[in-house]
C-alpha cells in the first residue's frame, strides 16, 4: 500500500520534466542558474583533500554549529547553544520533515497558511496528525488571526509558519508573530518556523525570526537553509534551531533519518559564515532580479503580485486566459517555452486565482529570455 498515493507526483518534477521536453526556460522549481562563491567550491575541495570523508557527528560538526550560533547572535540577538540547540540537517526538507515526526502524533492536529509549501502535508498524513489549513488573505497573504483562533482545539499540537513565504513571497511583519506568540503562550502548541529565505527580503524590509520573540523561542523549531543562503540547493545542507528539550526531540527523529550530514559540504559552510557580507547582500542580489522580471512585464499581459521576498514573483494571468491555472501553466511550457508553478497546487482544496510562481534566482539572461517570451502572449 502507497501511503502517499494521494499525493501524487509533485508538481515541481513535473514541470521540470515538461521543461526539459520542451526545452523551455525553467523558472518553476526554485534553484539558482549561476554558480555559488567560488570559495565554497575550494573549501569543499579541500576538505576532501584532506581527508574528511567520513561520518560528521549526528548532530553536525562543531566548527559550523559554533559558527551557525555566531550568526544567530549577529542577526537576531540571540546565541543558541551549539551544543543542544542547534541540528545539522540533510537540507531544510529533512527539517521539516523530521521537525513533525517528533512532536506530531495520531490525531493530533497541525495549522498550515495556504498557500503552503507542498512538503508539510504528506508530513504530518505520515506522522498521523490532521492538517488543518488556513487560508491566508488574498491578495496580499497576510494572517487571518480571528480565522486562526477558531481553528485552534484541544488537539492542535503544531502551527507552521513560513516567512519569507514560499509561494507567495509575503513576509510576515513584527507584529504578527507577537500576535501568535500571546494566542500560543498558554498553550500545548509548538511552531515551526520555516526560515529558508531569512536573508532574501526585498525593499528596506526587515526579516522578523521567531528566535527574536522569547515566547516563541521557547516553543519553535526555526529552520534555515544553508543551500538557498549560498545558492547550493544541491547541497542538501540546513540546520534548526531549539530550545534543549525540543532539539533533544528533534535529534531521537533525525538519527534515524539522516544521521549526519556530507562531511566535506559542512566544513566549506563553516568557513564561509565568516565573511558576512554573502549573506548581508544577498538581499540586494536577489531584489535585482525581482526587479529587472517586473521591469521587463511591465508591457506583458501579467498582473504582478509584488514579492516581499523569497526566490518567487507571484504573476496574475487574469487578463490573458480563463483557463485553470494547472492547464495554463502546463501550455506556457509546451506553447511559449516558460516553465512556472500554478499558485492553486499549493491549496488543499486547489484554490484558483488565475496566478502562477516563477523563480526569479536565475543569471539575468535568463529572466530576460523567459520574459521576452512571456511578453509575446
Amino acid at each position: 500500500m502507497n501511503k502517499l498515493e494521494a499525493f501524487g507526483t509533485n508538481i515541481f518534477s513535473t514541470m521540470s520534466a515538461l521543461a526539459k521536453e520542451h526545452n523551455a526556460v525553467n523558472l518553476a522549481q526554485g534553484f539558482p542558474d549561476f554558480e555559488p562563491d567560488p570559495r565554497l567550491i575550494e573549501f569543499a575541495h579541500q576538505a576532501m583533500k584532506d581527508g574528511h570523508n567520513q561520518y560528521a557527528p549526528m548532530i553536525g560538526l562543531p566548527a559550523l554549529r559554533e559558527e551557525i550560533a555566531n550568526k544567530t547572535k549577529e542577526c537576531y540577538q540571540f546565541f543558541p547553544n551549539p551544543d543542544t540547540e542547534i541540528t545539522i540537517t540533510s537540507g531544510a526538507t529533512e527539517a521539516v520533515f523530521s521537525t513533525i515526526m517528533s512532536v506530531v502524533n495520531t490525531g493530533d492536529e497541525v495549522i498550515i497558511f495556504e498557500p503552503a509549501f507542498d512538503i508539510y502535508l504528506p508530513a504530518i498524513h505520515l506522522a498521523g496528525g490532521k492538517a488543518v489549513p488556513i487560508p491566508l488573505d488574498f491578495p496580499n497573504f497576510n494572517i487571518n488571526f480571528e480565522l486562526l483562533e477558531k481553528n485552534i482545539s484541544p488537539k492542535t499540537k503544531l502551527i507552521i509558519l513560513n516567512s519569507p513565504h514560499n509561494p507567495t513571497g509575503s513576509v510576515v511583519p513584527k507584529e504578527d508573530f507577537e500576535k501568535l506568540a500571546k494566542i500560543i503562550e498558554n498553550k500545548d502548541i509548538f511552531l515551526l518556523s520555516d526560515e529558508v529565505y531569512e536573508h532574501i527580503v526585498f525593499d528596506n524590509q526587515q526579516h522578523f525570526s521567531a528566535l527574536q520573540n522569547e515566547i516563541l523561542r521557547q516553543k519553535s523549531f526555526v529552520i534555515s537553509s544553508l543551500g538557498k543562503t549560498y545558492h547550493l540547493t544541491g547541497w542538501r545542507v540546513g540546520y534548526v534551531i531549539a530550545p534543549e528539550k525540543l532539539s533533544k526531540q528533534f535529534r531521537s527523529v533525525h538519527q534515524f533519518n539522516t544521521f549526519a550530514v556530507h562531511t566535506p559540504s559542512q566544513l566549506a559552510f563553516s568557513k564561509i559564515l565568516a565573511f558576512k557580507d554573502l549573506y548581508q547582500n544577498l538581499s540586494a542580489f536577489i531584489q535585482a532580479k525581482r526587479d529587472l522580471f517586473l521591469a521587463n512585464m511591465e508591457n506583458s499581459g501579467f498582473e504582478p503580485i509584488k514579492s516581499q521576498g523569497t526566490y518567487f514573483q507571484l504573476m496574475s494571468y487574469k487578463n490573458i486566459s480563463s483557463q485553470n491555472d494547472v492547464d495554463f501553466a502546463k501550455q506556457l511550457v509546451t506553447q511559449n517555452g516558460v516553465a512556472s508553478i500554478p499558485v492553486s497546487v499549493f491549496y488543499t482544496h486547489k484554490k484558483d486565482d488565475k496566478i502562477i510562481r516563477f523563480c526569479i534566482a536565475k543569471k539575468d539572461e535568463t529572466l530576460q529570455k523567459a520574459t521576452e517570451k512571456l511578453c509575446k502572449i
